[in-house]
């Protein structure tokens, strides 16, 4: 067996505790439902809760935590992340998912809207993902991470160049993260295509449909597309690791 290797009795378990970033609405809230579905317990956070992340955590209290937190805000996250393990249990599964969105020329786009961007899209996940594993190597654990990236990291897109600069380096990181944690964590991240939510709404729904009719699918991605994906990268036993899974319909083909 090589040094690389991993002996079946060290796989990767499959994740019990899950924090997800931005898991208030949009994909975050399916993904939070989802895993809540299959009996994991989630702490999720965004900004601000919605009604249907309230009614989520009334209706499954043993289950799911949902708080008001900012991505960018260090303190206000590492008490959540410690009240969520006190309440939940240890954490051992990280889905970043959090995101801010971008419609403007880089030529066009203020430099403090460019800081905004790259700190709340790259700079928070990676502090996010330093402090999670903090506390999953301190009690010797293991753990799963998932991180949702877009497209837009490998095709351009005009308009998108600071928000594809912040996804590419998320790919990046979680290539290299992969090999730095050496087995003790699978580290992987999934890049949707288009797919209809409040973030694409500025593309207008004539340049959504474009991109429908040239995908050989003929339709954008739908967040059921990208669950089951979710569930096997984070619940299933696989050995997938350090890999950017591309779910677009075969649009980038």
């Amino acid at each position: 067996m090589s040094d690389n290797s991993m002996p079946l009795d060290s796989q990767i378990p499959a994740a019990t505790c899950v924090l997800v970033s931005g898991g208030s609405r949009g994909l975050g809230l399916a993904i939070t439902a989802d895993l809540i579905s299959s009996g994991v317990k989630v702490a999720c956070f965004s900004r601000s809760l919605t009604p249907e992340i309230q009614h989520l955590a009334e209706k499954h209290p043993q289950l799911l935590m949902a708080g008001s937190v900012d991505l960018t805000d260090s303190q206000r996250l590492k008490g959540f992340v410690t009240e969520a393990e006190e309440r939940l249990g240890p954490l051992d599964g990280l889905i970043n998912n959090a995101a801010i969105g971008q419609d403007s020329l880089l030529v066009q786009t203020s430099e403090d809207r460019i800081s905004t961007i790259i700190d709340t899209d790259l700079t928070a996940p990676l502090l996010l993902t330093r402090l999670f594993l903090r506390k999953v190597f301190i009690r010797s654990g293991r753990a799963r991470i998932l991180t949702i990236s877009s497209l837009c990291s490998q095709r351009g897109y005009a308009g998108l160049t600071a928000y594809s600069a912040a996804k590419g380096g998320l790919e990046a990181a979680t290539r290299t993260l992969a090999r730095e944690v050496h087995g003790r964590a699978l580290v992987n991240a999934i890049a949707p295509g288009f797919f209809a939510s409040e973030m694409s709404s500025v593309l207008g729904s004539e340049q959504l449909a474009t991109i429908a009719r040239r995908t050989p699918t003929g339709r954008l991605v739908e967040s059921t597309d990208i669950l089951p994906v979710v569930r096997m990268l984070m619940l299933e036993r696989t050995n997938i690791n350090g890999q950017v899974l591309t779910i677009d319909g075969g649009a980038s083909i």
